[in-house]
């Protein structure tokens, strides 16, 4: 990514806590989590390392169609999984924006920011930024807190119900998938 260094390292540090995270989830109980997790790691760890600023490190040109060859094979899989369940729709788009981005990168490295001086956003940029978003927003939304209730319609404070160890909270997975959403939208906007 080029820019200002320092929104970049922000971001290789949210991305790696993240990834940390998601690879934390693996060790889940159930199945469906340690899936979705280990394609999420993947994503956080990816973002991480495409983040790192240009002035520190500038991969080899062969880096980038690596990126565009692992995240396409995440894209395969996606597909595959998205049978199952229709959130792997989301990680379909996620990796497909991973191996748009790695294209962008291989084909123009160096000056690939500059190329749309003038020219607007590109449309496939445009459409991504509007989905993460939409989905950054929804996602937010999705983590305000609302009261419990216990069934009986009284409302129950949030840290009275039973012990999930908390690899298995889903309100940290939704975190993990905004704030990887948040990132993506900022790598988006760098380009």
């Amino acid at each position: 990514m080029h820019g200002p260094a320092w929104p970049a390292w922000l971001l290789v540090a949210l991305c790696a806590a993240t990834g940390a995270y998601c690879l934390l989830r693996m060790r889940s109980g159930v199945e469906e989590q340690r899936r979705a997790a280990g394609g999420e790691a993947l994503m956080g760890f990816g973002m991480a390392a495409m983040a790192v600023p240009a002035t520190v490190f500038s991969p080899p040109g062969w880096a980038w169609p690596l990126y565009a060859a692992v995240f396409g094979a995440a894209a395969l899989r996606a597909v595959w999984a998205a049978r199952a369940s229709p959130h792997h729709l989301h990680h379909l788009v996620g990796t497909g924006a991973m191996v748009y981005m790695s294209l962008t990168m291989a084909l123009s490295p160096t000056a690939h920011h500059h190329a749309h001086a003038g020219t607007g956003v590109p449309l496939v940029t445009g459409a991504l930024l509007l989905y993460f978003t939409g989905y950054v927003l929804l996602s937010g939304a999705r983590l305000v807190p609302v009261a419990a209730t216990d069934g009986t319609g009284v409302g129950t404070a949030p840290g009275s119900r039973a012990a999930v160890r908390w690899g298995d909270r889903p309100e940290l997975a939704r975190a993990c998938r905004l704030s990887m959403g948040i990132g993506m939208v900022a790598m988006l906007l760098a380009m």
